[in-house]
């Protein structure tokens, strides 16, 4: 099933998942660290409160916003990518927003890994998404099916994929962040 089938098919928890995971990958980017998004993360568990989202998220933002300027860079580009993952988030997870942030999520992570990789064409990621994968970049492929592991165990496994969701999407940051460094160095 392609990535866009997925979405399609995903509930709220999912979708919410998807969308964070894509902006937990890139939240290097901003300056962010490992433990920058696990409030969020613990809000999709089955024993959360689905309406505390929206606070969590704020204080997420304020988190963000006061380490900007640590941010790894990496390209102007990128990062506003990443902000604007960050601002469309909808203050309920619950909402019909939820699809529409996902979706944008995963175009832009896919977006961003293109921008970062060297190998990668400047063509557009929509085929990838829609299962045409041939030609892709290692780094977009990569991205791609953490995506698609994300979604495939949240439809599998409900509240229960979680921990393994979250364990693709630590593994994407630490690749992004490798990247990030390896394009940092090279630039000194």
């Amino acid at each position: 099933m392609s990535l866009v089938e997925l979405i399609a098919q995903a509930d709220e928890r999912a979708l919410a998942a998807s969308g964070l995971a894509c902006l937990d990958r890139c939240v290097p980017l901003l300056g962010g660290d490992d433990e920058t998004l696990r409030p969020l993360w613990g809000n999709l568990a089955d024993d959360s409160d689905a309406s505390g989202w929206g606070e969590l998220l704020e204080q997420t933002r304020g988190k963000l916003e006061s380490c900007q300027d640590e941010g790894e860079g990496g390209g102007d580009e990128a990062v506003v990518l990443v902000r604007r993952m960050l601002a469309a988030a909808p203050a309920d997870r619950r909402a019909a927003e939820v699809r529409t942030w996902a979706d944008a999520c995963s175009v832009a992570s896919l977006q961003i890994h293109r921008l970062l990789d060297p190998a990668a064409d400047s063509g557009p990621v929509d085929p990838g998404r829609e299962g045409r994968t041939a030609g892709m970049s290692p780094l977009v492929a990569a991205e791609l099916r953490r995506q698609v592991i994300v979604l495939e165990v949240l439809a599998g496994h409900g509240a229960g994929g979680l921990r393994r969701a979250l364990e693709v999407s630590t593994e994407g940051r630490r690749v992004l962040r490798a990247v990030v460094s390896r394009r940092a160095r090279g630039r000194s």
